[in-house]
């Protein structure tokens, strides 16, 4: 696909223009996305992305077409994976929530550009040495072995890049809104938000060293490796709060993922071994093996996300992560709502309900809510504070009580 240098200019500018759009009329007021408002826009930029892709369609041709398609969703797919890091991230650093937002599209602009240089690195690669695809093939599968094993990675506010920047770096131990400097004792210091902003963009390091051989392994364009790429970020900031408290439930995401990069390293194989040229294998001559077109690469991604998702939502697991997590959820809710005697009482028996519906789960997963002493502890709070508010007359009585 032959791309001039007036549609790439076009495509930057275009792109550019949007990351501007989301920070002028979306991070920079400090606020907490509604579940509308997060729909509203997931929505917005999908069809976008989507429009984009029939566009190439049109103009590049069907193969184009369908790998810019393939690449989008893999992508995709892989971003919605490392929101359950950047959750984490946030979580151990207390991030208030209205404050989120700016970190994360912080971090979708680190991602892409970081990621825009992994793409020229791993371009010039291919075009110069023919046994990279054997590299990216190995380098998927690994990462598909270790998606299915229990995970040691450090995500958290103690992992050794922060605690690097703590030891060299003055920081506060309070955020001041969203800046990421601020005055203590008459010292001008750092804020925790520097520190997570340093965290997000350390982690997306490592994820570029899987999602971009992935794409490779699905187009050698560098234009529609990068324009997937940027056009599934640039949904990541809006997805995150629309899929806030479901992202547990897709217990069965990582074992889908696995899958596909597994698929997405064979298939880097087989293309490599089609184009050998490595003297000790079969004496430096091509093999002719058999390769996965671009619409069957397609289906083998799309089939697989299917099965992967039918089976997080309807699996009994996937019922009790939803329950654990609408109760977390409103827990929180409810210790953070400014004391309004209607709302708190909405919450609390949104709460209350919760609970009930927790209490009817299977007896092995009863078992894990009881024995989450960070879940137990939310509750425990919040029936205290409940108690009281309504002493204060901050909350109603309970209806029934």
């Amino acid at each position: 696909m032959q791309v001039t240098g007036l549609v790439w200019a076009l495509t930057v500018a275009g792109l550019a223009g949007l990351v501007l759009f989301d920070f002028v009329f979306h991070v920079r007021r400090a606020h907490v996305p509604s579940m509308r408002e997060a729909a509203v826009w997931s929505s917005i930029y999908g069809a976008i992305a989507v429009l984009f892709g029939f566009g190439v369609w049109q103009f590049g041709g069907h193969t184009a077409g369908a790998e810019y398609f393939a690449g989008w969703v893999t992508e995709w797919a892989l971003s919605v994976d490392n929101l359950f890091v950047f959750l984490m991230i946030m979580s151990s650093f207390k991030v208030p929530r209205a404050d989120q937002q700016k970190v994360l599209l912080f971090g979708i602009v680190f991602s892409l550009l970081t990621r825009t240089g992994f793409i020229f690195l791993g371009a010039a690669l291919i075009n110069a040495f023919a046994w990279v695809f054997y590299l990216f093939g190995l380098i998927l599968l690994g990462t598909a072995i270790n998606l299915v094993k229990p995970g040691d990675e450090d995500h958290s506010a103690d992992n050794l890049v922060i605690r690097v920047a703590r030891r060299f770096l003055r920081t506060s131990d309070d955020f001041d809104g969203d800046k990421l400097f601020t005055v203590q004792h008459g010292k001008r210091m750092l804020t925790p938000m520097l520190l997570v902003m340093i965290a997000i963009g350390g982690t997306d390091l490592l994820f570029a060293l899987d999602s971009i051989p992935a794409i490779f392994g699905l187009t050698q364009s560098v234009y529609l490796v990068f324009t997937a790429t940027a056009f599934a970020l640039l949904g990541l900031r809006q997805l995150y709060f629309l899929l806030d408290g479901l992202l547990d439930r897709l217990v069965h995401l990582s074992y889908g993922l696995a899958v596909i990069l597994a698929f997405i390293g064979v298939k880097l194989i087989l293309h490599a071994m089609h184009e050998n040229n490595l003297p000790f294998v079969n004496d430096g001559e091509p093999i002719g093996v058999f390769e996965f077109g671009t619409g069957q690469s397609l289906m083998v991604i799309i089939v697989v996300l299917l099965i992967t998702v039918a089976a997080s939502l309807l699996s009994p697991r996937g019922r009790a992560k939803t329950s654990m997590s609408a109760v977390r959820r409103h827990a929180r809710e409810f210790l953070d709502v400014e004391p309004d005697p209607a709302y708190c009482d909405e919450l609390y028996h949104r709460l209350v309900e919760d609970e009930e519906r927790l209490q009817q789960l299977p007896d092995r997963f009863r078992q894990e809510a009881d024995d989450d002493s960070e879940l137990q502890d939310l509750l425990r709070r919040a029936h205290e504070v409940h108690a009281e508010r309504v002493a204060n007359g901050d909350c109603f009585v309970p209806s029934g009580t």
